[in-house]
């Protein structure tokens, strides 16, 4: 994916989003994220929704990286050769 700037925008109605900042969120306009709260869940947490939101999406992207770190190493080390299959 090319790099690009994002931006989280709460959309005021318990909704949050991760979007890309240039064209309107990008070409689709779909936004890559989307957090959305209860009625319910928003009492709990108060006015800090935005705060919250943005704890869930730093967590996700580091997730994401671990992943695709793992999947790397995965990769390198995966014999160039595999063993002869036994048919029974």
């Amino acid at each position: 994916m090319p790099t690009s700037l994002l931006e989280i925008v709460d959309l005021g109605d318990g909704e949050i989003v991760l979007q890309r900042a240039d064209e309107d969120g990008g070409s689709d306009g779909e936004p890559l994220v989307t957090i959305r709260f209860s009625e319910e869940s928003r009492m709990y947490i108060l006015d800090q929704s935005l705060e919250v939101a943005k704890a869930m999406i730093q967590a996700g992207i580091q997730a994401a990286a671990m992943v695709a770190e793992q999947a790397e190493i995965e990769v390198e080390t995966e014999p160039t050769q595999s063993a002869p299959r036994v048919i029974h």
